[in-house]
């Protein structure tokens, strides 16, 4: 069992709290509206409690920041971010840096998770878990079918526990590199926007690629 705080209290945050109760970890949730904190843990049910701000980072092994770009310092300052309350934790950055009407990245450099590890000092930061909306956790159907979550960070430690609980949503971990491979993969949020404003499924707009077979058919000669 791991205890994960929830720095948020929107869709997100109840299905991912939802699907990690049922995988047996108890949920620390916390906002800036105590009301809205015990709504959302309310609808994630027994495992969860709604706590003040300034509790969450001392019931909580992993936070996960499930935030809007425009109120990310804010709420991290709220939790005691700042003070270095998150200092050694894993922390998992879900924000869409992004325009949701044009899918441009909002950070002129680096990414909303950088700019988390920058604010939460001391903390493990990883950034994962931006690209689905919140209805696709859990994953229950064919494992071979299962989503990839992208995994960037530094710490070793935090991106094996973020790994493991992304397992327990049914997904798949894939780590992109440390973190300064942020700023892509949170730009692929913006891809994905703009490809479904154009009318399309982002899902037939990359290539299949098994990458067991990528050096099928060359020869040394």
């Amino acid at each position: 069992m791991v205890k994960i705080g929830l720095l948020g209290t929107g869709n997100l945050a109840v299905a991912l709290g939802s699907a990690w109760a049922s995988a047996g970890h108890a949920i620390a949730v916390t906002g800036r509206n105590p009301d809205r904190a015990k709504a959302a843990a309310e609808r994630i049910g027994a495992a969860a409690t709604a706590v003040d701000p300034g509790r969450l980072a001392g019931q909580a092994e992993a936070v996960v920041v499930a935030i809007a770009w425009a109120g990310l310092v804010e709420a991290l300052r709220l939790v005691g971010g700042t003070e270095g309350t998150l200092s050694g934790k894993t922390v998992i950055d879900c924000t869409n840096a992004v325009d949701y009407a044009t899918g441009r990245l909002l950070p002129e450099r680096g990414s909303a998770a950088e700019l988390v590890a920058d604010v939460a000092v001391g903390a493990h930061v990883i950034k994962a878990l931006h690209l689905f909306a919140g209805a696709s956790w859990p994953f229950i159907g064919d494992p071979a079918a299962a989503p990839v979550v992208a995994l960037c960070g530094d710490d070793t430690g935090a991106l094996g526990r973020t790994a493991a609980l992304i397992g327990d949503l049914g997904a798949r971990p894939a780590v992109l590199g440390g973190l300064t491979a942020a700023r892509q993969a949170e730009e692929a949020a913006g891809f994905v926007m703009r490809l479904v404003a154009a009318g399309a499924n982002p899902r037939f707009a990359v290539p299949d690629v098994d990458p067991g077979r990528l050096g099928a058919g060359t020869s040394a000669g």
